[in-house]
């Protein structure tokens, strides 16, 4: 009896074990590019993965548009690339950010069956591989007429981002007191009122996640835009990336870069998730 003790116990050790050790390939493989990169940001070398000692020339580089050890300009295209990833992604946040709440709250009130039906599409888009829905789109907007440009590019990023959004949303939905909205009523409020002051309190902590969320979605999206950003000269990061990878090579500037953004949503998710932790241990 207690060597079958002994022996389920140690099967249940190598299982730990074996756990642990996959967790920590897996934490690698996700991670070392991105610490790679990182690394070698802070050296000059036009190659990647050459080591030619540490500089924060790069970062200098991408900050004043100006290689000064070349005398050269950084590549323009670079920074228009930024701006507007910069600027479809945060028009794609907000708008979405938007829409998906009232969506949500919209999709909560429905009857049962009419919300799961209604969940089950909002589900579809995000199964869907980005090319298809960058497909669907472009075949959508040249089938009404509409010129593609920046304005086809936000509308898409917005398709494409609203149902994380509804995603987010919906559990806060669902653990919130119903009755609240109906006291607000009650009390005299007006039906936006009690959206204001009622409920988008309570679903902020959803509203941020989503917001968030968008906000990655639309900066790393690639096949939704390359089929909506038409033929004008609009790039975005990920478009510029395509077509710098295709001339042989990318922008060494471009690793800096990738760092900050790195930085950025790293200390985003950090703030909303202390936040969150915060409220949780308020309502508590």
């Amino acid at each position: 009896m207690k060597a079958n003790i002994s022996s389920i116990e140690k099967r249940g050790l190598w299982s730990r074990m074996a756990g642990q050790v996959y967790l920590w390939l897996l934490l690698v493989v996700l991670y070392a590019p991105i610490l790679l990169i990182i690394i070698f940001s802070f050296t000059k070398s036009k190659v990647f993965g050459n080591w030619t000692g540490f500089t924060f020339g790069l970062y200098e580089n991408l900050l004043t548009g100006y290689d000064y050890d070349a005398q050269v300009r950084v590549d323009p295209n670079l920074y228009r690339a930024m701006f507007y990833t910069g600027l479809v992604a945060v028009c794609a946040a907000v708008l979405s950010t938007l829409l998906g709440t009232l969506a949500a709250i919209g999709i909560f009130h429905m009857q049962q069956k009419a919300r799961r039906v209604v969940s089950v599409l909002n589900s579809i888009p995000m199964i869907n591989p980005d090319i298809l829905t960058g497909i669907s789109l472009f075949l959508l907007f040249a089938s009404i007429g509409l010129t593609r440009g920046l304005g086809t590019v936000i509308i898409a990023h917005v398709v494409f981002c609203t149902p994380y959004v509804v995603l987010s949303v919906m559990p806060r939905l669902q653990k919130m007191n119903p009755n609240i909205y109906e006291a607000a009523l009650d009390l005299g409020a007006t039906p936006m009122q009690a959206l204001r002051k009622v409920l988008l309190p309570e679903l902020r902590p959803g509203m941020m996640s989503g917001f968030i969320l968008s906000l990655t979605l639309s900066i790393d999206d690639f096949g939704v835009t390359f089929f909506t950003k038409g033929s004008g000269g609009l790039e975005t990061l990920s478009t510029f990336i395509y077509a710098d990878a295709r001339k042989g090579g990318l922008t060494p500037e471009l690793r800096p870069l990738f760092s900050l953004i790195f930085l950025t949503i790293l200390i985003l998710l950090v703030i909303s998730n202390v936040r969150a932790y915060r409220q949780r241990n308020k309502n508590n």
